[in-house]
């Protein structure tokens, strides 16, 4: 079986998929597949039209993160005889984080931090504005590999989580309750913490806007680690500097480098969210850990394994809904 990646992984990550894959599996790297090659899996999260049609013998294409660009949904659906699959292998990471800004949020960490490094003790004779997480409860958009993890972690809290999925009949975590999307103006009033791990889709883009917001309560925090654009910026920027909602954590936004001349000077988004003591900002980090590219090819040979194997590949994406 030949699979071809569309980029070379460092030696060390390409050490360990060698490592991990068994016999009978043959590998070739770059922009585009070997001529003389039956490609059979693709792995490319932005492939071009002609690669995909170069693949001779291609069943299947793995997206080699979570989560599938507009512009390859566009085009793969053009082959409807392919299976498009994702790689899972940043889940922990990436809710660990959604964990870390929930709390330094909640919390206030970030102005009480710039207060100390001042040699302002000021704040800590104020009355306390923090909140306090345990016996409250959590709404958890979305329940794949992140959402479940976040779910986890939150229950392990003291936090009453409550999960909306599209499918609410599957379970998401052990004590967790799980609502159909049609339940989420219900819910958001009772939470203290919303926090988004779902994909944008044609369906979630703006899911989060004015109306949706104005139900959270004053004490509510809102962490994204999805796609920024599942919430309307311009509602989130107007409830956080209203003091409408007490805070967020943001680690995905709207605004993006287009290249390297651009990574020190390309505000996030159209509106100052900076500014506001109360939001936490990363710079779309939450996968990333020194471990990840292992870990990434190791989710990647598990999946190759399979295949060779004649098993169906894990993780698969239903293009006509987008995840």
């Amino acid at each position: 079986m030949h699979v071809h990646l569309n980029y070379r992984p460092e030696d060390p990550a390409l050490e360990t998929l060698n490592r991990e894959l068994v016999p009978g599996i043959q590998l070739s790297f770059g922009e585009s597949p070997p001529p003389d090659r039956v490609v059979e899996i693709l792995v490319a999260g932005r492939p071009d039209q002609e690669v995909v049609e170069a693949c001779q013998g291609l069943r299947a294409v793995i997206i080699p993160w979570a989560g599938v660009p507009t512009k390859t949904k566009k085009l793969l659906r053009k082959y409807p005889q392919l299976s498009v699959h994702n790689l899972h292998h940043n889940a922990a990471a990436t809710a660990e984080l959604a964990l870390s800004l929930l709390l330094a949020a909640s919390k206030l960490v970030i102005p009480y931090d710039r207060s100390l490094r001042n040699h302002n003790w000021q704040p800590r004779y104020e009355e306390d504005q923090t909140i306090l997480l345990e016996g409250k409860e959590a709404l958890v958009l979305g329940c794949g590999a992140i959402g479940r993890r976040v779910a986890g972690y939150l229950n392990a809290l003291g936090m009453k989580v409550l999960v909306i999925r599209r499918f609410p009949e599957k379970i998401c975590e052990p004590g967790v309750a799980v609502y159909g999307p049609d339940s989420l103006q219900e819910l958001l009033p009772r939470a203290a913490a919303l926090v988004l791990a779902l994909p944008l889709t044609e369906e979630t883009r703006g899911w989060i806007g004015a109306e949706e917001l104005e139900l959270l309560s004053e004490r509510s925090v809102l962490v994204n680690v999805s796609r920024g654009p599942i919430v309307d910026q311009d509602a989130l920027f107007q409830a956080l500097e209203s003091g409408k909602i007490f805070g967020a954590g943001l680690d995905v936004w709207y605004n993006y480098p287009t290249g390297p001349e651009e990574r020190e000077q390309t505000p996030p988004a159209d509106y100052p969210f900076g500014e506001l003591d109360r939001v936490v900002l990363s710079p779309h980090r939450g996968g990333k850990s020194p471990e990840v590219e292992n870990l990434r090819m190791q989710a990647l040979a598990a999946a190759l394994n399979a295949a060779a194997r004649g098993e169906r590949l894990p993780n698969r994406v239903d293009l006509s809904l987008g995840y």
